[in-house]
């Protein structure tokens, strides 16, 4: 079954501290030929924490470059539709960021479990009757 995935969970198979059981599930469903689904968002996102963890000397140019061609090898499919008019309903509803509400969104629309390392969109997307990979 496709889940859709955000950027937490992708940031967790980089950093060895920040390694989680859920993100650990999504990669293994991933390996058993599952297929991820992200908004197009998701690729800036791992790309603004990877260039922010650069600066914060956490990771090496060369290594979050590998990192990026690896997950570019994953079967992560990306949505590039807008979504509804949802996000910012869900947004405001729930106090989280339109990026976060985006994944919800996406989650909503498509009938499909979430995978996330973020506690208040885990807590949005239960309350809206989304299953989590955990």
């Amino acid at each position: 079954m496709p889940f859709v995935i955000d950027a937490s969970v992708a940031a967790s198979w980089c950093f060895e501290d920040e390694q989680a059981s859920a993100a650990e599930s999504a990669m293994e469903r991933l390996r058993a030929d599952e297929e991820a689904i992200a908004p197009a968002l998701w690729w800036v996102e791992i790309r603004n924490i990877l260039i922010v963890s650069e600066r914060r000397r956490r990771i090496e140019p060369d290594d979050a470059d590998t990192f990026l061609d690896d997950l570019g090898r994953l079967p992560v499919r990306v949505q590039w539709e807008s979504g509804s008019g949802r996000v910012m309903a869900l947004a405001r509803k729930h106090g989280l960021t339109a990026y976060d509400a985006a994944y919800l969104d996406l989650a909503l629309r498509l009938a499909v479990p979430l995978a996330t390392l973020d506690r208040a969109l885990a807590r949005a997307a239960e309350a809206e009757g989304v299953q989590i990979v955990r």
